[in-house]
């Protein structure tokens, strides 16, 4: 018998997948690391998100795992090489999420441009500012992108219809200009953006590769979003550079002080940086949500259901 260990609810079409391809499926939302480790020895399968953390301990204990399936993108939270060098697929599923994170980020970018959370926040106050709330016309930007992967992608899709020149910079890959976006050195970027959306993963090579460096490399001031990970940029240099004006307009969709459970404490939400943050109108904040949609979770499901055919019932 052949069974698969839920720890974070799934949408259910997984599971009747799963089931199709004779695995029995059982779902234990509630266990914590050590009850985690005494269960997986019974499973061929894993289905999660960020809850626990798959480390090489785990793993050792897991003498029947075939397959890890990440609901979501990002896989700092699952020791990768070693479930590898154990013959074990580990599989997620960016596709599943990259228009909602693809329309997150265009939402942002459409509130910072147009000063919405701020001409908001006026009017509760009692103030009807308009010419204080002129906005810029996306249309009339250069946008830039770093990272082209599937979220680099699905935003450079949906600002085409606004007319904007789009670049993007990804180091890890090649060719990889399209119709609607060009492939540019980061050198261009810096000159040329007037925006910038981040969509690089969240490895140890990137904590912090949006630095302080990095933000006063741009030839001018500039509207910046994240969607990806908090840890690839460095909040209190933002914060530095929101004061002095380098950066006209931040919205983060991803904090660097998220739990590994992509939680958020309340005394975490008034730690020094955070809390100054939160004051400024020209900032949007938003609790990692980017990804988080109806249909996306329902696309995760279906991904990963074929993943799973695929790699390991093919």
């Amino acid at each position: 018998m052949k069974k698969v260990l839920f720890i974070n609810k799934a949408h259910p079409i997984l599971r009747k997948q799963l089931e199709a391809l004779g695995y029995v499926c059982e779902e234990d939302l509630q266990c914590d690391l050590s009850a985690f480790r005494q269960m997986i020895p019974a499973y061929e399968g894993l289905v999660l998100r960020s809850r626990l953390p798959v480390d090489e301990e785990l793993l050792a204990a897991a003498s029947r795992l075939r397959f890890i399936a990440r609901e979501g993108i990002g896989l700092e939270h699952i020791a990768v090489e070693a479930a590898k060098a154990r013959g074990i697929a580990v599989l997620n599923s960016p596709e599943g999420s990259k228009d909602a994170v693809g329309e997150h980020a265009l939402g942002m970018l459409l509130s910072l441009t147009n000063k919405l959370c701020k001409a908001d926040w006026e009017i509760r106050a009692g103030h009807w500012l308009r010419e204080e709330n002129r906005a810029r016309e996306v249309g009339e930007m250069c946008v830039g992108i770093l990272g082209y992967g599937n979220t680099g992608k699905a935003f450079a899709r949906k600002l085409s219809g606004l007319g904007a020149e789009v670049i993007a910079h990804d180091k890890y890959l090649q060719d990889y200009g399209d119709a609607y976006a060009k492939a540019v050195s980061l050198e261009e970027l810096f000159a040329r953006a007037e925006a910038l959306s981040i969509h690089i993963p969240g490895d140890p090579q990137n904590f912090h590769f949006i630095n302080g460096d990095f933000l006063d490399a741009f030839a001018r001031p500039f509207y910046l979003i994240n969607t990806s990970r908090g840890m690839v940029l460095d909040t209190a240099a933002l914060l530095e550079r929101l004061r002095s004006g380098k950066v006209v307009a931040a919205a983060l969709d991803v904090l660097e002080y998220e739990s590994p459970a992509l939680e958020m404490p309340e005394e975490t939400l008034n730690t020094p940086v955070l809390k100054a943050l939160r004051q400024m109108e020209n900032v949007l904040l938003t609790p990692h949500v980017a990804g988080w949609s109806f249909a996306s979770k329902r696309k995760h499901a279906e991904v990963l259901a074929e993943k799973i055919r695929l790699t390991v019932d093919g």
